[in-house]
């Protein structure tokens, strides 16, 4: 426990850093590990990922009890702190959101990404005042059990694409500062890439902005400057890995030869050192 505390508080520590928080989000172990090896200071998870490798769609479709056994699978694999995207939960209700975040902790996690999406048509998002008493629940959650977790609240206006495109961005601002204010540590704004919006949110909202990379948004670069503190990716680099799947197995079923993409340093042995071959 001692240890997961320590995690904890340097994990919320890397995100008032002079660097930006470059976080990758990891669907297994062996992925989780890699990272490690490249030398990111933590790691996040993939709940698109870890549900596509597991045969589900994404969107909260995979039991809770098969998610949490990959997110305590790349906990217990890595030294790092490790943040878990729960989605919105696994649950209907406050109780049941609490029991995911108590069995996350006992995973040893040290932060969360909770969404306000409901996965449904209408309404798109959780009621505010709702999602509120719900971060302000798992904040006593996680006081409770003696782990200070990072909370990562994603607001999903610009996802779900709610309202009229002229006010997306003032329904975002309530909701990150009314999030910051019920105990939530960080806002991620998803689906919102466009500079100019996220520069003037980095300087409405009072805490600090996770940002999803990828085509369309700003570079990494240009995200430091604007005072971005965190940068997620989501599924992008699990998805990133299955052309190399496509090629293998066309060119195989083509009755060609595939060792120039088999020869490469992850040899049989180096995997099983990954995991403490004996």
């Amino acid at each position: 426990m001692f240890d997961q505390i320590q995690k904890a508080e340097h994990f919320r520590s890397l995100h008032n850093a002079p660097q930006i928080l470059v976080l990758p989000n990891a669907w297994d172990a062996t992925s989780a590990c890699i990272f490690q090896q490249a030398g990111f200071p933590a790691v996040a998870t993939t709940s698109a990922g870890i549900a596509a490798m597991l045969g589900y769609p994404d969107g909260q479709v995979i039991p809770r009890d098969q998610m949490l056994l990959v997110i305590e699978r790349i906990a217990s694999s890595v030294s790092l702190p490790v943040s878990a995207d729960i989605e919105a939960g696994y649950g209907k209700t406050v109780p049941e959101v609490l029991e995911t975040v108590r069995r996350a902790i006992r995973a040893g996690v040290v932060g969360i990404n909770l969404e306000d999406s409901t996965h449904l048509a209408d309404p798109p998002v959780m009621d505010l005042d709702y999602q509120c008493d719900l971060i302000r629940a798992v904040r006593q959650e996680a006081e409770a059990a003696g782990v200070p977790i990072v909370i990562n609240a994603r607001v999903d206006i610009f996802l779900r694409e709610v309202g009229a495109v002229s006010g997306r961005y003032d329904r975002t601002l309530e909701r990150a500062r009314a999030y910051l204010e019920a105990g939530a540590d960080c806002i991620f704004p998803f689906g919102l890439s466009d500079g100019v919006k996220i520069a003037r949110l980095v300087q409405q909202t009072p805490g600090p902005l996770n940002i999803l990379a990828g085509p369309g948004a700003p570079t990494l670069y240009e995200l430091e400057l604007m005072g971005v503190r965190r940068v997620t990716f989501g599924s992008s680099l699990m998805r990133a890995t299955l052309p190399i799947v496509k090629q293998l197995a066309e060119r195989l079923r083509r009755g060609e030869d595939v060792f120039d993409l088999v020869d490469h340093p992850f040899t049989h042995a180096v995997v099983n050192r990954m995991f403490g071959e004996a």
